[in-house]
């Protein structure tokens, strides 16, 4: 669901209702032990409901003893709550998400081709991996496959939100197609190459469901911290109790319980595993589904970024700027036979070739070139172009090869070529050389513009410590100025599929976490190498398959911005972690000062907030360590605000604002706590 400015809201009437019943599905032991610190506020909840009713168990005496048992019991049974509802709201998002991919996965009818060439209608779910169906126009597509014969638009917008058919056919990096997309024109042939309930929209419910969510290292990590501090607490618990009666001060046992759950890291505790899940919540709404929450952390902590030039950092057609003579050649004709030897050129290129030449006022009948053959660009021969009826030859193409020709035929190479040759490569273009027979006319301009607004998200990844290199199969002259334009730090020219996978295991022998993008299959073993392969959903089955995320918006340039969620989660997870730790801190400055000032009136010095009783302060403790969970959860949800900048900058901002924040809550918070709870705890007499 979403407001009127089209931006999701952070929590519907349906997600906040499921959330609640989900809280209390959540108490199961089986579940809560899952969680160790909640897991300890739990076993507190049971030993205080116990007290309440037999407060003397443990000996203890004193006025009211059981109003104030069932007083903390109820509080720790909300901070409970409130724990297994940040959890759930986490959830529920996800679920509610799922629920509208699910609508794209209807009862689908797939047509079958038998190996007779026979069509049989069956049910999508029947569907082997390996078959072959049809899908004509109208059709949905019924599972993952790959086209293996014809040429269709497909309609990818219930999946990609993008309005926009793609085209999709056979061979090359645009022959994946998704199931639950729809065939708007034509007809394909596609093999399917997923098994029913394993299709990328399979995987992307379980995620956003968080069915298939496993803890990250990080988090394991974290949540071994948790429980080691819970330990140390309850160790200081057990020794503080004789320490207590030596010097006169009876502490009572739900009082012991809850001065634990006051000092345990219950806040972070409540909210690391909303935390994980709201993370991979936020990259499945940017549509990119990654295939496990370890991805989408190592996004986080990502130190060098792999790039290809054509379409991540330039928009990747090429299109003609110019066209410079060389030699005595008259510009006029060098324009005329450009134009002449591209009308039938259906590249990019080759239609701004005739585009700027008819601005520049070409003057050839384009009707009398209509019946001629157009010959087609080769990787051997590296040139195109048309062979006239009186045998004239005009060709296009790289500078080697029309010099190669040239030299072959006895021609002569004009003494400024290779400087503007080289000139056109230093300012970042491409330099096509025209010839025709034996003679060089000059060089057409082709250039490939760098997408705007990348410098500065090049700069905000530098100001992180995050490395960029280019990747390109330019010579090292047109990538050293696309490179300077662009603003990244390194490049790759003239670069193999294999270039890569060494520059990703270069970095990563510096001990580095490496991401790259691709979308063909020569690009599978770099996904699989780096750290965080991002694959486009257009690309193929097997860059899928390699990488650990796919976008299904299929945009090269998102693996920035999916590394800054993952840098965001972590930023999230440290930021309340530190808040939670401090409050601690403070609340144990709170409420041993209150316990012990009666007994040790030097320690009157050390109760700042000056809180009225015992009970009143262990209270107002419990009540602000449980309310502090929800208040927390929008920022769970949300996120800290990413803000590029240096480690160490960010651990003093974080210290500042979440460290000094953490420290400061809980003095204000638990005085208006005390000051409202104690005309309440003496008129129940609780002493």
């Amino acid at each position: 669901m979403k407001n009127k400015d089209g931006k999701s809201k952070f929590i519907t009437k349906d997600i906040l209702n499921t959330a609640i019943l989900e809280s209390f599905k959540k108490l199961n032991p089986k579940y809560m032990i899952k969680n160790p610190v909640m897991f300890v506020v739990e076993i507190g909840f049971f030993i205080s409901a116990i007290l309440t009713i037999f407060p003397d168990v443990f000996g203890d005496k004193g006025n009211n003893l059981r109003i104030y048992n069932l007083i903390v019991a109820v509080i720790l049974f909300i901070t409970v709550l409130f724990a297994n509802f940040a959890e759930s709201v986490a959830e529920g998002r996800g679920k509610a998400q799922a629920e509208t991919l699910k609508k794209t996965r209807k009862d689908t009818i797939a047509k079958l081709l038998q190996k007779n060439g026979d069509i049989k209608t069956i049910n999508a779910n029947e569907l082997k991996k390996g078959d072959i169906v049809l899908v004509e126009n109208g059709d949905i597509i019924p599972n993952d496959g790959e086209v293996i014969e014809g040429i269709a638009s497909v309609d990818e917008s219930a999946i990609t939100g993008e309005s926009a058919p793609v085209m999709k056919e056979s061979g090359g990096d645009f022959a994946s197609v998704t199931g639950g997309t729809k065939v708007v024109s034509d007809w394909l042939k596609v093999k399917i190459t997923a098994t029913p309930g394993e299709s990328f929209l399979d995987k992307m419910i379980n995620l956003v469901e968080g069915a298939s969510r496993q803890k990250t290292p990080n988090e394991v990590a974290l949540n071994t911290i948790l429980v080691s501090l819970t330990l140390i607490f309850l160790i200081v618990l057990v020794a503080l109790y004789p320490m207590a009666s030596y010097t006169g001060v009876k502490i009572q046992m739900s009082t012991l319980i809850a001065l634990l759950v006051c000092l345990i890291p219950t806040t972070i505790g409540g909210l690391l595993s909303a935390i994980g899940i709201a993370g991979m919540d936020r990259v499945t709404r940017f549509n990119v589904i990654a295939m496990s929450g370890k991805a989408v952390e190592a996004c986080g902590d990502v130190d060098t970024m792999i790039l290809d030039k054509t379409g991540t950092i330039t928009f990747g057609n090429r299109l003609a700027a110019d066209f410079i003579t060389v030699g005595s050649s008259d510009k006029k004709k060098l324009i005329d036979y450009s134009v002449m030897c591209s009308l039938k050129d259906d590249t990019p290129e080759g239609k701004s070739i005739v585009e700027l030449g008819n601005k520049m006022g070409c003057s050839i009948d384009k009707k009398r070139y209509e019946d001629i053959d157009f010959i087609e660009f080769t990787a051997q021969t590296r040139m195109s172009g048309i062979d006239l009826e009186d045998g004239t030859e005009v060709r296009k193409g790289a500078y080697d090869a029309i010099k190669n020709r040239i030299n072959k035929l006895k021609g002569v190479i004009p003494d400024d070529l290779e400087e503007t040759v080289n000139k056109v490569a230093k300012l970042g273009g491409t330099p096509l050389v025209v010839c025709v027979n034996n003679k060089i006319y000059g060089v057409i301009y082709l250039k490939d513009t760098v997408k705007p607004g990348l410098v500065e998200r090049f700069q905000r990844l530098r100001e992180i410590g995050i490395k960029t290199i280019m990747c390109t199969g330019d010579n090292p002259l047109t990538a050293a100025t696309i490179a300077k334009e662009a603003g990244v730090d390194g490049f790759i020219a003239e670069c193999k599929p294999e270039d890569k996978i060494e520059a990703i295991k270069k970095e990563q022998a510096e001990g580095k976490l490496v991401a790259m993008t691709g979308d063909g299959t020569n690009d599978a073993p770099a996904l699989a190498q780096a750290d965080v392969g991002l694959a486009m959903n257009s690309g193929t089955t097997a860059a899928k398959e390699a990488a650990n995320m796919v976008d299904l918006d299929s945009d090269p340039t998102k693996v920035l911005e999916v590394v800054e969620i993952g840098k965001q989660l972590l930023i999230t997870r440290g930021a309340l972690t530190t808040f939670s730790i401090a409050n601690d801190v403070a609340k144990y400055f709170a409420v041993i000062p209150a316990i012990f000032v009666s007994a040790i009136p030097q320690m009157q010095v050390m109760n700042i907030m000056k809180l009225s009783t015992p009970h009143s302060a262990i209270i107002s403790a419990l009540i602000f360590n449980a309310i502090i969970i929800p208040l927390l959860i929008p920022i769970a949800m949300k996120g800290v605000k990413y803000r590029p900048m240096k480690s160490e900058a960010m651990l003093l901002r974080n210290m500042l604002i979440f460290g000094l924040g953490g420290v400061i809550a809980p003095f204000i918070g638990i005085k208006i706590l005390d000051l409202l709870i104690t005309p309440l705890v003496r008129i129940l007499n609780l002493g």
